[in-house]
């Protein structure tokens, strides 16, 4: 595990545990931006009721204007799991926008995101927890790694040279910044400037938060049903200019050390 240090209140986990506690709200939401993933929704909300059942937690799932079986999908799960969410966007917003919908609908104060495509395992999850708390709570967010990844040679070729350009630029120290395996603290993310496509950004927007980021190596698997919704036209050319536009965020950027003399 790698960390970036930075400045967080210790123990703050549990703290906003034994509020959440107290007050009977969830000690964990996760947040699943989904789009046209009608044959891979379903299947991993089961998935995630075994792996989590030993937790206090929702889920928050935001159908992203999905024109397929998905909307059904998620109104079957609903009468299944009491736990589960539904969050509609009307026309199509993209990831970042259906994160941002799901986040500010948790009741928790810790935020898991997953992909609804069914390639990060909800069992993973745990190493998401285990390591924050090997911090005691002294960190703003836990960045999924992942391991042997199950996608084609050229996704893989070109995750590979993104991720090598933005460490030379940002220096986030993030290794694979594209898993969507994160937990975080959510009022550190509703904290960030909001862009679209900020969420391929998110530890290097938590750093320039000021926040310490920690990692660790997660399972990656194949896509069982649908497509990606991802290529070159829709992830390089907007991700050169999110890049700059990061350069320029973090130029901007001073976080001040206070004494507090009162």
């Amino acid at each position: 595990m790698t960390t970036t240090d930075q400045h967080i209140p210790v123990n703050a986990h549990q703290t906003t545990e034994r509020m959440a506690a107290q007050s009977g709200r969830p000690d964990l939401t996760v947040v699943i931006p989904v789009k046209d993933e009608a044959g891979n929704i379903g299947d991993l909300l089961d998935e995630i009721a075994r792996e989590l059942a030993a937790l206090r937690f929702e889920v928050v799932c935001v159908d992203d204007g999905s024109t397929d079986g998905t909307a059904d999908a998620l109104r079957a799960a609903r009468q299944t799991y009491g736990w589960l969410r539904v969050l509609r966007h009307r026309q199509s917003c993209g990831q970042s926008t259906a994160t941002l919908t799901g986040v500010r609908a948790a009741q928790a104060d810790w935020i898991v995101t997953i992909d609804g495509d069914g390639q990060n395992p909800p069992g993973e999850i745990a190493k998401l927890i285990a390591a924050r708390d090997r911090t005691d709570g002294a960190v703003a967010m836990v960045a999924g790694q992942r391991e042997k990844r199950q996608d084609s040679w050229f996704r893989r070729l070109s995750s590979r040279v993104a991720n090598g350009v933005r460490q030379w630029l940002l220096k986030d120290g993030i290794a694979d910044t594209g898993c969507s395996l994160k937990l975080f603290r959510r009022d550190v993310f509703l904290s960030l400037p909001y862009f679209d496509h900020m969420h391929r950004f998110l530890p290097a927007l938590v750093r320039r938060h000021g926040g310490r980021i920690v990692t660790t190596p997660v399972a990656h698997r194949a896509r069982r049903h649908g497509q990606s919704k991802y290529g070159i036209r829709n992830r390089l050319w907007p991700g050169l200019v999110d890049l700059v536009g990061m350069l320029w965020l973090q130029r901007r950027t001073r976080l001040p050390s206070i004494d507090d003399t009162a």
